[in-house]
């Protein structure tokens, strides 16, 4: 088929080269033509796993192509939305004005019997006014929504491969045909594969990636507020979560504890999604969801005490290593991230901190120039008087007592993943705080 992506950051990026790969004529769309430039030649804008080596193969194929001019979209037949809805400044509210530029980019250039399908998380609402837009440009064009499921480090494969796929249609049922017979010649090859189908209504389906990221952040601030009692009783929060995991309706899937989730998608949307709550004026049934928030962003914060308390009551001028930067392992991805906001929440105490990545250092850098970073943990843990392991990356999971105890100057370490042998760095002489073990 042929395809356009409107927006070419992570979502679009990886959907464009992941069609592309599929077998589909694709061009990518952005406004931001340093961006345009780097993917044309091949080279991901981000760290994503695969991402390089499906944008080489799909640009050599001539299947993809990127432009910053909207018309290089006019012979596609199916338009995909892919832009960012950040929260907007000052509000818990998702920022529309990305998706709607997009959209009103399209109408211009659309033909009778396109589809335009969104992919951006929205709040409720959002399809159904879009397709009155489409119609009255272009009544023979029809719009659906198609929420995606990606997780960074994975995205590739979740979008060639995905675990399930949702198509929201309009109510007329001609439309509703037409729009999921040309997205299934799109999933083709995942549909035939058995993956599963949900075909509903447009709110149906921005309903569904929002309560999935609500349900997610709800687990994984649960294991945290449960941790908070386990650091004042003396239980392990690990052997806890294994406990309770074993339950087959609860499960043993994100039951870790730690400093919290970030990135671009929970923190935002589990906000965006409260707000638009109030907006329907039942802002008391996603209530809790500020308390999920309000746990979450005090695990950061207890990393920080941990830090003042091991040092003595006071972190001034104490040389601190720092491991992990990004929010999440396989990513340099730094939006919302515990990692980096402990590291800038310890260095305005007066740290002296050295921070460490595999993939997120240059982009830490350019939002904290103030903080000093290294490439090498060997650089940041030299005369360390405490490490904190905060991003868990392989490199750092295996690390072994023996493998930094003669660089550092002070054997305290805070396992903020629990990924950590604890016994072992005990009987290595370390003073070893996880998060919620004794």
């Amino acid at each position: 088929m042929k395809i356009s992506v409107v927006g070419c950051g992570y979502l679009g990026a990886v959907h464009a080269a992941a069609m592309a790969d599929l077998g589909h004529d694709v061009v990518g769309i952005d406004v931001d033509q340093a961006k345009i430039d780097a993917l044309a030649a091949g080279r991901a804008p981000f760290f994503e796993p695969g991402l390089p080596e499906i944008l080489t193969s799909a640009s050599a194929s001539g299947r993809l192509s990127f432009s910053s001019d909207i018309v290089a979209a006019s012979e596609a037949t199916v338009h995909f939305i892919a832009v960012g809805t950040p929260q907007k400044p000052g509000s818990y509210s998702a920022d529309m004005t990305y998706v709607d530029a997009a959209l009103e980019a399209l109408l211009p250039i659309l033909k009778p019997g396109d589809l335009v399908v969104g992919k951006s998380t929205v709040p409720v609402g959002t399809a159904s006014r879009l397709a009155e837009r489409v119609r009255e440009v272009q009544p023979a064009a029809r719009l659906a929504w198609n929420p995606e499921f990606l997780r960074e480090g994975f995205a590739v494969q979740d979008t060639i491969a995905p675990d399930r796929l949702v198509y929201g249609v309009a109510s007329e049922a001609d439309d509703a045909a037409a729009s999921k017979a040309q997205l299934d010649e799109v999933y083709a090859k995942a549909l035939s594969e058995g993956t599963p189908l949900v075909v509903t209504d447009y709110a149906t389906a921005e309903l569904v990636k929002v309560s999935a990221n609500a349900f997610l952040a709800t687990k994984i601030s649960f294991i945290n507020a449960i941790a908070e009692i386990a650091e004042v009783t003396g239980a392990n929060i690990t052997e806890l979560a294994d406990a309770i995991g074993f339950d087959a309706r609860i499960g043993r899937r994100f039951l870790n504890a730690g400093v919290g989730f970030g990135g671009g998608c929970l923190p935002k949307d589990i906000r965006a999604f409260g707000a638009r709550a109030e907006e329907l004026g039942r802002g008391e049934s996603l209530a809790f969801l500020k308390e999920v928030d309000a746990i979450n962003l005090r695990r950061r914060q207890r990393v920080v005490d941990l830090v003042v308390e091991m040092l003595g009551q006071h972190a001034f001028e104490k040389r601190v290593a720092v491991l992990g930067l990004a929010f999440k392992p396989d990513s340099d991805d730094i939006r919302d991230s515990p990692a980096l906001d402990v590291a800038v929440q310890l260095n305005g105490l007066g740290a002296l901190v050295s921070a460490t990545d595999p993939e997120a250092i240059a982009n830490a850098r350019a939002k904290h120039p103030q903080l000093h970073f290294v490439t090498a943990v060997e650089d940041a843990v030299r005369d360390a008087e405490i490490v904190v392991l905060l991003t868990e990356w392989t490199q750092y999971r295996a690390l072994r007592p023996a493998d930094i105890e003669s660089l550092v100057s002070g054997k305290r370490i805070i396992d903020g993943r629990n990924v950590l042998d604890a016994a072992e760095w005990k009987a290595a002489g370390w003073d070893y705080r996880g998060m919620g073990r004794p």
